[in-house]
């Protein structure tokens, strides 16, 4: 089981994948019910852009702090390959930036977001995905956050795999400082990966 994977054999999974919005104090959070992929988390980033960012912001450019391993690792190819098709839909420039390995509990979503929502359901029984969400939903903290959450009903599929000449058409620019934690993928509708089973 992983660390946020909720399993119950008769009433299935909740999966929480979110977004922090450090700024304005706000989490995102989709609710899966299969398995924590790459393509799940770029799924979070895309939901919560469309839902929340897009209007807050109003920007060709979005700034990502991701851990170093997990569904959004700094290895996982279908990781990029996902955000580069987020980046060719939206046309937004994405840069990303990973937590070094090791380090992944620096991240703000930790401790703004994750430990409130983590503490908000502690003492009671998870008895639904939508009674995961309403208690997801209503986190808040004195220093003002607000959570919105939502069902991703998606089935992800696992081990999907991406060929190394499919990987080198991605429009990915490494940073000298790095670039395995540090990059932007900019934008590029020519692009087209293809993904195997």
């Amino acid at each position: 089981m992983k660390v946020y994977d909720i399993i119950d054999k008769d009433l299935g999974k909740a999966i929480p994948c979110g977004v922090y919005d450090i700024k304005n104090n706000e989490g995102w959070v989709s609710v899966g019910i299969n398995y924590d992929t790459a393509s799940f988390a770029v799924a979070s980033i895309r939901s919560w852009w469309n839902e929340m960012g897009k209007e807050k912001y109003q920007s060709n450019k979005l700034c990502i702090t991701a851990d170093g391993g997990g569904s959004n690792s700094s290895r996982s190819r279908l990781w990029k390959v996902e955000l580069q098709a987020f980046a060719n839909d939206s046309g937004l420039e994405i840069i990303v930036s990973h937590y070094p390995p090791g380090t992944s509990k620096w991240n703000k979503i930790e401790h703004r977001l994750f430990s409130y929502t983590s503490m908000n359901w502690k003492p009671k029984p998870l008895i639904s995905v939508q009674f995961v969400i309403d208690l997801i939903s209503s986190t808040t903290t004195k220093t003002g956050l607000k959570v919105k959450a939502k069902l991703d009903d998606t089935l992800y599929e696992k081990g999907l795999k991406i060929k190394d000449e499919e990987f080198s058409k991605l429009s990915i620019i490494r940073d000298e400082f790095h670039g395995e934690w540090n990059y932007v993928i900019r934008p590029n509708k020519l692009i087209n990966v293809n993904v195997i089973s």
